[in-house]
This record gives C-alpha cells, structure tokens and sequence, in this order.
C-alpha cells in the first residue's frame, strides 16, 4: 500500500477582490472560521471553511498583521501595522469593535488564555500586554529592535522574541515584564518566524539569509542544530504528534521536515506553491495547516489569483 504524502491537499478557497500581501492567521475551531489579515488589502478577510467560501470582507483596517482569537471574551484581535494599533472584531457577529491605540507597526499577536492577556508587538522595539477585556495595556517591556515572531512558554513564564536588527532572541519574564537575557543569533540573519518544542526543550527560529532552521536548546540558550529550508520564510511550526516541522516561504514552496531525533531534520516533502505565499496556519485539533496565496503569485496558474489552501495532515 503507498504511503500518503505529509500534505494532501483538501481545498482551494477563492477571496475575490483581495490584493496585495497576505499576512498572519487565525482560527475559530468551534465555528470553523478562519480570519485572514489582508495587509495589501487593508481588510480581515473571514473564510467559512464548512462551507467553503469567503464569508465576509471587514474593512477600514489599516495594514492588518498579527492576529488572534480571544475566546473567553468572543473577539478577534488584529494588530494594524499603522494607525490605530489593536483593532478588535466580534467572533460571533464579525463587526469592528473598539480600538487600543499602541506605536506604529503593531506586528505579532500572541493570546495567553491561563492569564486571560494578549500579547503584542510594535514599534521600534516593544512588547505590550493587553487585557482585551478592558481594552488596556497592562505592562510594557523595551526590546532591542522590532519584535518579529514571539512564542509563550506555557510550562513557564518566559516569552522569546525573535529581534533581527539586533541578531538575537529576546527572553523576557511576563511575570516582571522584563528582559531576562538575549540569545545571539550568529550562525544566520533574518529570524523572523518561530516554534516550540516545550517537551523537548527546543526553539526553531527560521531564518531567511541564509534560508535555513536554527535549533535552539531553551535550557542553555545556544543553537544546537541547523538545516536548511525554503527561501524567504515568514511561518513555521513544529507538529508534536508527527514529529515534523512545516515551513512556508514566499519562495513558492511548503517544506515538510521530519524529526529524526539527535535534532536532525530531514526533508521529506518539498510541495510547490506560489511566490509570495509565506504565511500559513497549522491546527493540530484539524490535522491541517492553511496556507494564503496572494493574487501576485502568478508563476502557478491555478493559484494566479488571491487563494487560501487547505492541506489534511494525514497520520
């Protein structure tokens, strides 16, 4: 019997009318919604999965980047790379709702759901914390350059910040909302995306020059490991149950890595795709990751205009 792929592709889900860069999502499981952040479009672009079509365009955003559920308080928030900073929407009712002035290039959004606090990045160089309840900002910590991807410890309090300009991992205590140590980036430049491996102590920082994974040891704060991986990536994630790392770059290709153990990596599926489709979304609850393919990626006929893919995960 053949074995089946590490993606099968499900569907293709058409967003007419959308432009530009695609940047970060996120989901609502329960009412199989996925919130797409328009950046080129200025717009939220909501996707009815069951259904299989785009269910409403919001507007009026300014730039949308980082995106995130909050289901204890039924919103979405989205970071605004100008203007109005955090901006929330309604999961139930999907309307624009109140607005948390931040600093410009609101980035990265991040959701502790055991302390009820978002998480957000901006700037020339801060990490925020947000109660999306009150529409407040709770603590502020300074960081060395613009916070790219962030990750929350869950088996602790530690929040690492990828921080390119400075070529270093950011460790901050979100207890004390302070910067508790920095972790040279040397052996790559360019760490944008990140995953954790919490069982097994491991980072994985993407980074785009050159395009490779570096394997970070959170125990000691030092790269352990290194592979290479598609160009000009901007998301990554690390699937515990398969032990594989899933990689899209706006080089046109979704890598699959399988863990090897010893922190070796090896290249299974190598899946062409678009150029500039970057960003993706892995849902361990679905088996799927989610993929944005923005209209300019042309050079694949069948993906030449504004697209989300749905892959299955097969076990």
């Amino acid at each position: 019997m053949a074995q089946q792929p590490p993606l099968s592709l499900v569907q293709a889900i058409l967003m007419p009318g959308v432009e530009g860069r695609i940047d970060h999502l996120a989901i609502d499981v329960p009412r199989q919604r996925l919130f797409v952040a328009a950046l080129g479009n200025n717009t939220v672009e909501v996707v009815d999965l069951k259904a299989q079509v785009r269910l409403k365009s919001l507007q009026l955003f300014q730039e949308p980047q980082g995106i995130a559920l909050v289901p204890d308080a039924n919103i979405v928030a989205v970071a605004n790379g100008q203007g109005e900073g955090l901006r929330f929407i309604s999961a139930e009712a999907l309307e624009r709702g109140r607005a948390l002035a931040l600093g410009d290039d609101a980035d990265n959004v991040r959701y502790d759901s055991s302390a009820r606090r978002l998480y957000v990045g901006f700037g020339d160089g801060v990490l925020a914390a947000v109660d999306p309840a009150t529409s407040s900002v709770l603590g502020e910590v300074k960081l060395a350059g613009h916070p790219e991807s962030f990750q929350l410890e869950r088996s602790g309090p530690r929040i690492f910040v990828n921080v390119p300009a400075a070529r270093h991992i950011a460790v901050v205590d979100r207890n004390s909302m302070r910067v508790t140590a920095t972790w040279p980036v040397v052996s790559a430049r360019s760490n944008f995306p990140m995953a954790l491996d919490e069982t097994h102590h491991r980072m994985f920082i993407g980074c785009r020059s050159p395009a490779k994974v570096l394997v970070f040891d959170t125990a000691i704060g030092k790269e352990i490991s290194s592979f290479t991986i598609v160009g000009d990536t901007d998301d990554l994630f690390y699937d515990g149950a398969r032990k594989r790392l899933y990689v899209t770059g706006g080089d046109g290709y979704a890598d699959v890595l399988q863990d090897q153990g010893g922190d070796r990596f090896v290249l299974v599926s190598h899946v062409a795709t678009a150029g500039g489709a970057r960003t993706s979304l892995f849902v361990p609850e679905q088996d799927r990751l989610y993929l944005a393919v923005p209209h300019v990626a042309a050079r694949w006929r069948k993906f030449a205009s504004t697209k989300l893919i749905e892959w299955l995960l097969p076990i």
